[in-house]
């Protein structure tokens, strides 16, 4: 069994997300954490996570902390569920450069575009826009960033694009694949847990 800790609207949603993606037996312990976009909340001494943060899941006896941390390690787990490609597979390398990605380039390019970074640094501009250009890019060959298969990627890139849609420009390819990420069961089934509008929604 998995126990994930978590908090509502936060980065844990998008572990029930895929949790539900993956159709395995888990159980939710709801943590409270400390909010620094608003201030508010206070860790919890139940979190097992180290710094107090979710998402933090034990399975197996073990601690996994992180999204991109588990989203590997429970398709890796997990692998019927099919959200990532196999180890050998000629996919796995594209895979792995989309969550290396989003950790990398997408989260902070979200956080200038919503701080107001971008104003004061040219550098912080050009990095945003190559971000909106490439994941543009890889939806104009498919619905989601690995094509037609749905992964974990698009649970990390998806979840956070909804919760920070207002950091990015105008966009009908951002819009409709927001869309088609919040509109799945699991996403459905997932919002309806999180007591949330939709994954990871503003």
């Amino acid at each position: 069994m998995i126990t994930l800790y978590h908090a509502p609207q936060s980065r844990s949603s998008r572990i029930v997300w895929l949790l539900e993606e993956m159709g395995v037996p888990y159980t939710i312990a709801p943590v409270s954490i400390f909010r620094p976009m608003t201030g508010e909340g206070v860790p919890d001494a139940a979190n097992p996570h180290p710094d107090k943060r979710v998402p933090a899941i034990l399975h197996a006896g073990g601690l996994v902390t992180e999204s991109q941390a588990i989203v590997l390690y429970l398709a890796e787990t997990f692998p019927e569920a099919g959200l990532a490609p196999a180890a050998g597979a000629p996919e796995r390398g594209a895979y792995l450069t989309w969550l290396a990605w989003y950790v990398a380039e997408f989260e902070p390019a979200l956080f200038a575009g919503l701080t107001g970074e971008l104003a004061g640094s040219p550098q912080k501009r050009r990095n945003h826009a190559a971000v909106v250009d490439r994941l543009e890019t890889a939806l104009a060959r498919g619905p989601y960033v690995m094509g037609a298969r749905f992964s974990g990627a698009d649970i990390l890139i998806g979840s956070a694009l909804g919760f920070g849609r207002a950091a990015f420009p105008a966009s009908a390819a951002l819009d409709a694949y927001l869309d088609r990420c919040r509109s799945r069961p699991a996403a459905l089934r997932a919002a309806a847990k999180d007591g949330a509008a939709g994954p990871q929604a503003a």
